[in-house]
């Protein structure tokens, strides 16, 4: 199980100037809200020098109508420091909700254009805690995070001048626990943070498995592995547990602890100023309002520990996403070449592939496809079959040679025409939970009910779609779990052919289907094939026989071509493949 074990600088110069790029197409906001910040500083030590001033100048004189003037102003302070207060809160979680929306529209936006090599190398599991957690965390970086400290910094520093200015004897007096109670703060924040980075890698750990294993619930059920799975699954789930509650024993030590550590405060200012009450030091008004003041003075401090750790895990969220926002192992759309319309010639010339270094998969490819062709990939497993229609839509990029298409270099095409000319259809079909119209539009609203009937009609797929309760509207659950695998086969022929497609890349698959959803599917490969350049891994005999032209390919490199018959007449490479996987096949039809 990968973890990442980066728990952040709270000063990461490189992060925060990222982060503060978001902040930008909000800055009048920001503003605004800093505004409100300095504003509630300033109202914090308001209150309690208004009650100070109340009890030595009307109280103790038994002035009333002044006492009446006072009770009014303080109630106007305090609503206008509940209405600052509202502003503040409301305006710096609206401000965070927007961030998180612009941030995870852009992730989003980046991860549509990565290479599928980067999927091959990532789990899924990381990508959705990146999108969804992460970013989750950066809402309350700035909803809690930065203004909410900067108005506890800007609190502790009114109320520290005010009560300087008013007696700097029960100043010095009321903070001489202030070391101790930093002292702890920052020992509960070194502790939590390593804490909270527990936390967030056990919460990416088990996103993963969960993502993996429930999309994988086939194979576990198929192979029995139900309970090397659960105690697996119970393993993750202990760390995270186990992370989370470090969390918990650390703010259940430490928030005691700063309360008794205060408790002493207020004790000392007490016994301290009520000496200095009945000696004439200090007023009653003084004494009461310190009481008020070291509450103020000590809360936010309690709270700017979580504060900062709110950051610390926000600066560790950011750095994750601008790693991720930074990789751009995209695939190059430099080109400007865009027809409306190709005939569908498809060169390959001596072309190199490899995923990984120069561990080569394909080597020195070349082969010709002329328009209405169709070319047979045939090959034991790993010898280069998916390798080869990967390439053509560029899915991707080549190490050496060329590939063309109407003889321009695949690389020339803007790369979305280019696949706009290409229709894929793979062994795997994967369907989206939503409606059969949106798995075959891809919410494309410039599609139309009756291009999709008409292509569904073509590859035999309308008579179904129609007993379907509400027809396109039907509702498809996740991958397409209550529909056969026949039908699923043809609603991706469906989702190929209503965009019309000059050239067709077919992954056969036909296993696993009864013989009357065989014979359908073989019909609708032939209608699609029908006046079209198609390029198939070849499963099925009858594609082999039918083909132009057969590439036989063998670990990475083409050990022969020619027709069914010409090959079969070498009595070479290919006659032994035939014999060994499609012979029998032949005599059981």
């Amino acid at each position: 199980m990968n973890k990442e074990n980066n728990n952040g600088q709270i000063f990461d110069s490189q992060v925060l100037s990222r982060m503060a790029s978001f902040l930008k197409p909000h800055i009048k906001y920001f503003i605004l809200l800093v505004s409100l910040t300095i504003g509630l500083g300033v109202l914090a030590p308001a209150r309690p020098w208004l009650i100070q001033y109340t009890i030595d100048n009307f109280i103790v004189t038994d002035d009333m109508p002044g006492l009446n003037k006072m009770v009014i102003i303080l109630i106007v302070v305090q609503l206008l420091q509940a209405l600052v207060q509202f502003c503040h809160t409301y305006l710096s979680g609206w401000l965070g909700q927007h961030i998180v929306k612009d941030m995870r529209v852009q992730l989003y936006e980046h991860i549509l254009k990565l290479k599928l090599k980067f999927y091959d190398n990532t789990p899924i599991g990381r990508l959705v805690t990146r999108a969804v957690s992460d970013i989750e965390t950066l809402s309350e970086v700035f909803t809690n995070g930065v203004a909410a400290m900067l108005g506890d910094i800007l609190q502790l520093i009114f109320i520290f001048a005010v009560m300087l200015y008013t007696d700097w004897r029960l100043t010095l007096i009321s903070l001489s626990v202030l070391p101790v109670l930093l002292f702890s703060t920052y020992v509960f924040k070194e502790k939590i943070k390593v804490a909270f980075g527990d936390v967030r890698n056990a919460v990416s750990n088990l996103n993963t498995f969960v993502q993996e294993h429930i999309t994988g619930m086939n194979v576990v059920q198929l192979f029995s592995a139900e309970k090397r799975e659960q105690k697996e699954f119970q393993k993750i789930n202990k760390e995270h547990r186990d992370a989370n509650i470090d969390t918990v024993l650390y703010y259940s030590i430490y928030y005691p602890v700063a309360e008794v550590i205060a408790a002493s405060g207020t004790g000392l200012l007490v016994w301290w100023g009520a000496h200095s009450v009945l000696e004439g030091y200090a007023t009653l008004g003084t004494l009461i309002a310190f009481i008020m003041y070291i509450n103020l003075f000590f809360r936010p401090i309690r709270m700017i520990a979580d504060r900062f750790n709110t950051l610390q895990m926000g600066i560790v969220s950011s750095d994750r996403i601008i790693k991720l926002l930074d990789d751009k192992d995209f695939i190059s759309n430099d080109g400007t070449y865009a027809p409306e319309t190709i005939e569908g010639n498809v060169e390959f010339k001596h072309v190199w592939f490899a995923y990984k270094n120069d561990d080569y998969v394909l080597k020195d490819i070349s082969f010709k496809v002329k328009h209405g062709e169709t070319v047979a990939l045939v090959g034991a497993t790993g010898a280069g079959k998916s390798s080869i229609i990967n390439l053509i839509s560029r899915f991707y990029e080549i190490n050496k040679g060329t590939i063309t298409v109407n003889n321009i270099d695949v690389k020339e095409y803007d790369l979305y025409n280019l696949r706009k000319h290409i229709g894929v259809v793979l062994q795997d079909v994967f369907l989206f939970s939503s409606s059969i119209r949106e798995n075959i539009t891809l919410g494309d609203k410039s599609i139309t009910d009756k291009q999709i009937l008409d292509a569904a009609e073509l590859v035999g797929a309308k008579s179904f779609i129609e007993k379907l309760p509400g027809g396109l509207s039907y509702e498809v659950m996740e991958r397409g779990a209550t529909l056969s695998v026949g039908q699923r086969q043809l609603l991706s022929f469906v989702r190929t052919m209503v965009y019309d497609p000059k050239i067709i890349i077919l992954d056969e698959a036909t296993s696993s289907v009864d013989s009357e959803t065989e014979a359908l599917i073989q019909n609708a490969i032939s209608s699609m094939m029908q006046g079209r350049t198609s390029i198939a891994i070849a499963h099925r005999l009858a594609t082999i026989r039918n083909a132009n032209n057969i590439i036989v390919l063998d670990k990475g490199e083409i050990k022969e071509s020619g027709s069914h018959d010409e090959l079969l007449k070498q009595k070479g490479f290919y006659a032994k493949l035939y014999e060994m996987q499609y012979k029998e096949v032949e005599n059981v039809n």
